[in-house]
């Protein structure tokens, strides 16, 4: 059982113990999403160009004319980091539920099972920004829809900021649900109803500046996606520094809710085997 009394000794002092076997269980997370399928990993570069051209052809008529320079590329920057946001975080709420059979027989820290779902899935977000850079490239020397508009500098190097940010996030989300799905079932079904939602709250398909209620846009900007989203774009569509306000929020978002998750899993994470 693990310590919960000491939540350092549970969740850092073990970290460098196990941390070959998080890395072999994300490799088999990887391999089993893609166990039946023909093109594989490759799906991690096609799926998000798939979904990029079907959007754009839905909602560039409706948001693509209002400001925005290369309306695929904005929407591929805000869905890139969404969709990862998602997989990860719903992966890790069934991450106990679907292992619980080892768990009950074989001890590992318990975190490592959501853990090892969101860094399989940052993988694939890597994967997926190659897909990034060559759609970008696309637009940029074709022109189609203003991509010569497109700017690149030496802003886009800091690219990783918001991602690592965004991941930190995750975790510290992914604890929290992962627990609260071994004593209450529905939450799945309602963090899909959520997600749904939040697509549509956080400006990925449109820009913040169309929002003309105060009220609307201050819920909009003190959203954690909001702030890990527009600093992504900032970066590598904007090209401009980020914003300290922006940096800042997303900071305190990502570790203090990693914190929060690290906190909820110490408290409960010798309970949960009786509950599984």
């Amino acid at each position: 059982m693990e310590n919960t009394k000491n939540g350092e000794h549970t969740f850092w002092g073990t970290f460098n113990q196990y941390k070959s076997l998080l890395r072999e269980l994300t490799r088999k997370n990887i391999k089993l999403k893609y166990r039946d399928s023909v093109l594989g990993i490759f799906w991690s570069f096609v799926q998000p160009l798939l979904n990029m051209a079907v959007l754009s052809v839905v909602f560039s008529s409706l948001f693509g004319r209002r400001g925005i320079t290369c309306y695929p590329v904005f929407l591929f920057t805000g869905r890139l980091l969404f969709e990862f946001f998602t997989t990860s975080t719903k992966a890790a709420l069934v991450s106990f539920r679907t292992n619980a059979a080892i768990i009950k027989k074989v001890y590992v820290p318990k975190y490592i099972y959501p853990l090892s779902s969101i860094l399989s899935t940052f993988v694939n977000l890597s994967i997926s920004l190659l897909c990034f850079v060559c759609v970008w490239i696309f637009f940029r020397f074709t022109g189609i829809s203003h991509g010569d508009e497109l700017l690149l500098n030496w802003h886009a190097l800091l690219f990783f900021v918001p991602l690592i940010l965004l991941l930190v996030f995750t975790a510290g989300v992914g604890l929290i649900l992962s627990v609260l799905q071994v004593y209450f079932r529905d939450i799945k079904y309602m963090w899909d109803v959520f997600c749904t939602l939040l697509f549509y709250i956080v400006p990925i398909i449109y820009s913040i500046d169309i929002i003309q209620s105060k009220w609307t846009r201050l819920l909009i900007e003190i959203n954690p996606i909001y702030h890990m989203i527009e600093l992504f774009r900032q970066c590598v569509y904007y090209c401009t520094t980020m914003d300290i306000n922006l940096l800042l929020g997303a900071t305190a978002w990502a570790f203090g809710t990693l914190l929060i998750g690290i906190w909820i899993f110490n408290k409960k994470s010798d309970d949960l085997i009786f509950h599984m």
